[in-house]
């Protein structure tokens, strides 16, 4: 059963900087004491009476107590500069959970997951659930960055796809740096290059607009149908 949108408080914990324009931030609950939500969903966040800013969870309904949140710093906006300002001890307002972005588990499709940068921040909240759940489908992520500095969480998903060999993660960049080993291109080429057959697959495509439609148009030539194409649209 979905939860509940609730009005929230919480304190900021700790503040990281994942890569130059990419913040985390740890908040500990304090009315409602638990939050709970599904992977994948966001909160948003007032700066006023018509002004809303909406950040995606980064961490997994597991932890009620204490959420993370995940932001793209990078437009420089009223939200941006609000969040890349947080420090140990600040009050934060939201509103939430909100958001369909969430896994089927009733669903017996394996996921291909496409995220573009700050888009795979619900798809890290959604894999680490379904790790921590013992949810064992096999399951695919191709993650696009205009290059390496933006793939906040490489090592992480490096790390599952060691782990666990039904899992499998593609990062792609369009400037590789020195040194780059993984793929580069866009991330429409890469989904037309790995996904050979549609069969029995369900896509779950996370980023900007338009990204989304160039990804969906790739797996319905390949013969996937449009509502087998999920999606969570960022900007």
């Amino acid at each position: 059963m979905p939860a509940k949108v609730v009005q929230a408080k919480a304190r900021v914990d700790a503040v990281r900087q994942l890569t130059p324009q990419i913040f985390e931030v740890d908040l500990r609950m304090e009315d409602p004491a638990e939050f709970g939500f599904d992977a994948g969903q966001w909160v948003s966040v007032p700066f006023g009476p018509k002004t809303v800013r909406t950040y995606s969870l980064a961490s997994t309904p597991s932890s009620r107590r204490a959420i993370t949140l995940c932001a793209d710093v990078a437009p420089g906006g009223i939200g941006s500069r609000w969040f890349k300002s947080l420090k140990a001890g600040d009050v934060v307002e939201f509103k939430g959970p909100t958001g369909g972005f969430v896994l089927n588990r009733a669903d017996s499709r394996r996921p291909l997951f496409v995220a573009e940068e700050i888009g795979v921040v619900p798809i890290r909240s959604i894999l680490w659930d379904c790790v921590q759940t013992g949810f064992g489908r096999p399951s695919a992520l191709i993650y696009w960055c205009r290059d390496p500095s933006w793939l906040a969480y490489d090592q992480e998903f490096r790390l599952l796809s060691r782990r666990y060999p039904g899992f499998t993660y593609t990062p792609v960049v369009r400037e590789p740096t020195a040194g780059w080993a993984g793929e580069k291109g866009e991330p429409e080429e890469v989904v037309d290059r790995s996904v050979r057959s549609v069969q029995g697959l369900v896509a779950y495509v996370s980023g900007g607009g338009d990204m989304i439609n160039r990804v969906r148009q790739v797996l319905m030539a390949k013969g996937l149908d449009r509502k087998s194409v999920r999606w969570e649209k960022f900007w």
